[in-house]
This record gives structure tokens, C-alpha cells and sequence, in this order.
């Protein structure tokens, strides 16, 4: 597994989701001195444009996130990230959601599984 900028999962190196993935829940670590963030992201996004001409129904659709780019709204995290560089990191999906809902439940879940608010192992700051 390369360590760096790119996400895996379960191993291999993702450069597209899932057609049916809306969300996923995932784990930073700085290799530097192994402390973790655990958070959820959403793979897509939804979009409304206006009604076409002599319409009245929005035009509804998604388009991707940036999640390639994402680091976590952690800003201790991202403060690390940009002193020790990207590549002092490794970005890991640990499960791949079909809906937000779920999206969140496992996200909180993992984060009282890990007690990240309990120990200084991780970013992470409120759990909401």
C-alpha cells in the first residue's frame, strides 16, 4: 500500500468510487508520530439547476465531490498536513456507504469503537 495523497481501501488504491457509493467513512494518519483522524465525506454531491424554458420542474442531478483532494475539516489535522507535507500521511476508506444516514451512524460508531475524545491518539474534536 503506498502511503501519500491517494486513498485505499482494504488495501488497494482507490481512484474512483462505487456507482452506488454516496458516502464514505475514512482514516487519516500522520506516519510522522501515528496520531489518526477518523470522518465521513460524501462522494457526491447533489445539484439543482433552473427549470428549462416553459418548465417548472428543477432539474435535479449529482456531480462529485472533491474527495480526491479532501484532508478532513480537522484544522489541527490540515495544520499538519501542510507543515509536514502530504506525503507524511496516509488516507484510508474503511467503509463505503450507500446513503448518508448510514454514512453518520458509522462515522460515530467508529468513533466511540476508537474513543478518539479519550485519548490524544487523534485529531478529532466533537462528535456530532
Amino acid at each position: 500500500m503506498k502511503t501519500g495523497t491517494n486513498w485505499s481501501y482494504q488495501g488497494e488504491e482507490v481512484k474512483e468510487l462505487p456507482k452506488d457509493c454516496e458516502a464514505f467513512v475514512y482514516l487519516i494518519t500522520n506516519t510522522t508520530n501515528g496520531m489518526m483522524y477518523v470522518g465521513k465525506k460524501l462522494a457526491k454531491f447533489k445539484t439543482t439547476k433552473k427549470p428549462l424554458k416553459g418548465r417548472k420542474n428543477k432539474r435535479r442531478g449529482t456531480k462529485e465531490s472533491d474527495w480526491k483532494d479532501y484532508w478532513g475539516s480537522s484544522d489541527r489535522l490540515n495544520a499538519d498536513v501542510a507543515k509536514l507535507g502530504e506525503d507524511k500521511f496516509t488516507r484510508e476508506i474503511l467503509y463505503l456507504c450507500k446513503g448518508r444516514g448510514e454514512m453518520s451512524y458509522i462515522e460515530a460508531r467508529e468513533q466511540f469503537d476508537r474513543r478518539v475524545l479519550e485519548t490524544d491518539d487523534y485529531y478529532n474534536g466533537i462528535i456530532n
